[in-house]
């Protein structure tokens, strides 16, 4: 492809991209009034967002694999009808079980366009020229964050309603569609395929029981319980079959566990879940922060992760475009690392008193460090993947940077509900407040609060947020030292998708 098609054709690709993006901002800020026009609950408003998550990033490494057996432009359109599905369904749900089912259904078209985009754009040019394309698809992540909540909000003041924050998806979904139509031609391997359909579902048995084990302990149950144990060790359990199939039964394994032995792609696999643990805790935490530490609104709050998503829109283009003009890598690995521990550390000296100055730069350093790892981490993968390989090695750095982002956006939020109940407690005894267990756990109107009161409760949040940052920052660490025994072996300057593969025969598609 001349890079005249690569461009228009990557008009379509990063479209479906926005997409995927924007489907779990733009439904932040209408939450609230999602659960009180259903007649929800807290549970199902954890589920809500968790749904999509949970199906995400079980399905990964199954779209992965099927890139490598289909016609991968089929699979993206595939992955955009689902989510198109899911998103109608939801827009028209008359109640909390229906709008969390189609959120799944949603799940699962994302989890397909997150990982599906990636590979073929990986499938139209060389490891050596994929830095400059990555950078694009750095800016679209950093467009989707920032607009989402914006667009959302004001959305959910229209006449449409929150109904409206499902209905925004679909005309770009069907553009993304009609372009990928016109515009995507990519050869296409035909040959004996064997679908590993146990490996599969075992594989998102497996990772689900987990993720609803860590997204519900110490909420609907205690960590330690009977139910918490039951949901750990069920999980465990399927994984190690998974595990078992996919060495032994499978004859075309989902995860190809032979991937592993390459220390390249075993590092960036591992660094990918530190990287995860501290994009998506940013994303929520930062705007509990503003919001409950700051007073500020959701929209104010929005306009604040400017700060972080320039930072990020910056470093992925930059780092993109010399990465392909010297074909070196690993220092702009290691330097994105450094920034991200150094972004974790210095978020986590922030109070509810801090200048909002400080908070913002704190922001771009953190930002900076993740907009140069996503996208390069995935480029030494596909740099040293077989062409058989490509998509299973591309989505297994996506799933498990997802796994680890779940993992984390629970496990810190475990963390932080004791912490504020402690701070709060402490702060309205000082006061002679008599703090009950719903006051000092819950998360009350702030507005509607005396002044002092207010400030007890913003002290909890603004101190216990900057503490889960410093909770993150040895994760960090551990990201960079596994980034430091990345070895860096030279970008190919061949494309996958025309490696000549004996025995197979390839036709356009």
């Amino acid at each position: 492809m001349t890079h005249r098609q690569i461009l228009e054709a990557l008009s379509g690709l990063l479209l479906a991209m926005f997409v995927a993006m924007i489907s779990s901002t733009v439904v932040t800020n209408a939450l609230p009034r999602i659960v009180t026009d259903l007649e929800g609950s807290q549970t199902g408003y954890t589920w809500v967002v968790v749904a999509t998550l949970l199906a995400m990033t079980a399905t990964t490494p199954v779209w992965g694999k099927l890139a490598d057996l289909f016609s991968k432009k089929l699979l993206v359109q595939l992955a955009l009808l689902i989510y198109l599905a899911g998103s109608l369904v939801a827009a028209l749900a008359p109640d909390m079980q229906t709008l969390i089912g189609a959120r799944v259904l949603q799940g699962l078209g994302v989890g397909g366009l997150t990982a599906l985009v990636q590979i073929v754009i990986a499938s139209m040019v060389s490891p050596r020229d994929l830095g400059r394309y990555s950078g694009y698809m750095g800016a679209v992540f950093a467009a989707a964050t920032v607009t989402g909540p914006l667009i959302g909000g004001v959305v959910a003041d229209s006449p449409l309603g929150w109904r409206g924050c499902f209905f925004i998806g679909l005309p770009f979904g069907i553009v993304a569609f009609i372009l990928l139509q016109k515009t995507l031609h990519l050869p296409v391997v035909r040959r004996e395929v064997h679908i590993d359909y146990l490996g599969a579902t075992l594989i998102m048995a497996g990772v689900s029981l987990l993720l609803i084990w860590v997204s519900l302990a110490g909420d609907q149950y205690a960590w330690v319980s009977v139910t918490s144990a039951l949901l750990l060790g069920g999980g465990l359990l399927v994984l190690a079959a998974a595990t078992f199939v996919e060495a032994r039964v499978a004859r075309e394994p989902v995860v190809p566990l032979r991937l592993f032995k390459d220390r390249t792609i075993s590092l960036a696999t591992l660094a990918s879940v530190f990287v995860g643990v501290s994009m998506f805790a940013s994303t929520v935490y930062l705007s509990q922060y503003f919001q409950l530490a700051r007073g500020m609104s959701p929209t104010e709050a929005g306009l604040m992760s400017i700060a972080m998503v320039g930072g990020l829109l910056v470093s992925s283009i930059v780092s993109g475009r010399m990465i392909s003009a010297t074909g070196r890598w690993k220092t702009w690995l290691i330097v994105s690392m450094v920034l991200v521990l150094a972004g974790c550390i210095l978020l986590g000296t922030i109070d509810e008193r801090t200048n909002l100055v400080l908070v913002g730069v704190y922001m771009a350093v953190l930002g900076t460090g993740l907009g140069a790892a996503m996208q390069n981490l995935v480029l030494p993968v596909q740099n040293v993947a077989a062409p058989a390989d490509l998509g299973a090695a591309s989505s297994v750095v996506a799933f498990f940077r997802s796994l680890g982002g779940t993992i984390g956006v629970s496990a810190l939020g475990a963390l932080l509900t004791p912490h504020v109940a402690d701070k709060v407690t402490d702060g309205l005894t000082a006061l002679g407040v008599p703090a009950t267990g719903g006051q000092s756990s819950g998360i009350p109107d702030l507005t509607a609060l005396p002044a002092p009161v207010r400030a007890v409760f913003e002290h909890a949040f603004g101190a216990s947020i900057a503490e889960l940052f410093l909770v993150s920052a040895p994760l960090a660490a551990l990201g960079l030292i596994c980034v430091l025994f990345i070895k860096e072996v030279p970008l190919r300057t061949a494309v996958h998708a025309i490696d000549d593969v004996p025995g197979d025969v390839r036709v356009a598609g």
